[in-house]
């Protein structure tokens, strides 16, 4: 991973320069003191992970990263800052960053968060790839918009172990889920055994939902597809109604920093914590297919 430092404290610079160093977390690609250079560095460094201080000269560390990431929008921001206001942070995220450390600069937070940045990208980009892979062959075969799979899948008659609690108890991913649900205060829902049955049979067919409705996926697990797709889309909500929660309650929480930003769209949780607030009369939306690809990703990354 190729990263780049923002900050007008030398001292800062130096201390990152060395974290990134001693504990092989990448590349370090360049150096700005300003949002400006590093706007006009960053077409030449191009790096994956930007770590940005909130509060310098010219231009303060939201503006760059609002105008950083309309211009890059796959690169990855970290922000620094001794600021402690929650509103500060929350304009931080708004802004598009993906974490936020807090000054003075903790050696093990930091490598820790670059890290798990590292890991959401990784994930982001082989999201995108297999999506793209399953697009092409569907618009290839012209089928049902569902992707071809593997595995000799052939309907109801062939889903008794996909059902099966006792079967799906001992596979990994099966239990990562469950760890995830259960993070998000959504196991003990209705919907959370369609969303298991759904994950496990895209997991073990190595597929991804692309072209396909929930609805078309559904009705090969349930004869009222209708039903089950509405208990999924009610239990994803709640939990983003849980994470917007523990969000109101502590940024820093790694629940919510893990998923806010992978599971659901953050701007969509941060709307979601402003009707909690009364600031807002919409709630957040969230995006069913992107939330059942990230689950996969989530529970069966190594």
């Amino acid at each position: 991973m190729r990263l780049y430092i923002v900050d007008d404290d030398r001292n800062v610079q130096t201390i990152l320069k060395m974290i990134i160093r001693d504990r092989n977390l990448g590349t370090l690609c360049g150096i700005a003191a300003n949002g400006a250079d590093a706007l006009e560095d960053m077409p030449y460094a191009k790096p994956d992970i930007v770590i940005a201080d909130l509060l310098m000269p010219e231009m303060d560390g939201i503006t760059f990263v609002k105008k950083a990431r309309a211009l890059w929008p796959d690169t990855v921001f970290i922000m620094l800052s001794q600021v402690a206001s929650k509103d500060m942070i929350a304009g931080a995220y708004e802004s598009g960053i993906e974490f936020y450390i807090q000054k003075p600069i903790n050696s093990v937070e930091v490598e820790k968060v670059v890290k798990k940045v590292e890991q959401s990208l990784i994930d982001r980009r082989t999201l995108r790839k297999v999506q793209n892979i399953f697009i092409n062959q569907s618009d290839a075969s012209a089928n049902t918009g569902i992707p071809p799979v593997t595995g000799g899948y052939s309907g109801h008659a062939s889903i008794s172990s996909i059902r099966s609690s006792d079967g799906n108890a001992s596979k990994t991913h099966i239990l990562r889920l469950r760890s995830i649900l259960q993070k998000l205060g959504i196991s003990g829902e209705r919907g959370s055994r369609d969303i298991i049955q759904l994950v496990d049979y895209l997991t073990e067919h190595q597929t991804r939902l692309s072209d396909a409705t929930l609805g078309e996926l559904c009705s090969k697990f349930s004869d009222n597809p209708k039903s089950m797709e509405q208990r999924i889309r009610r239990t994803a909500s709640m939990g983003m109604v849980n994470l917007a929660n523990l969000g109101l309650e502590d940024y820093s929480n790694d629940t919510f920093t893990t998923y806010a930003n992978t599971l659901y769209n953050f701007e969509q949780v941060r709307r979601e914590m402003d009707f909690i607030r009364g600031k807002s009369t919409r709630h957040g939306n969230v995006k069913i297919k992107s939330f059942l690809n990230a689950l996969v990703l989530a529970c069966t990354e190594s």
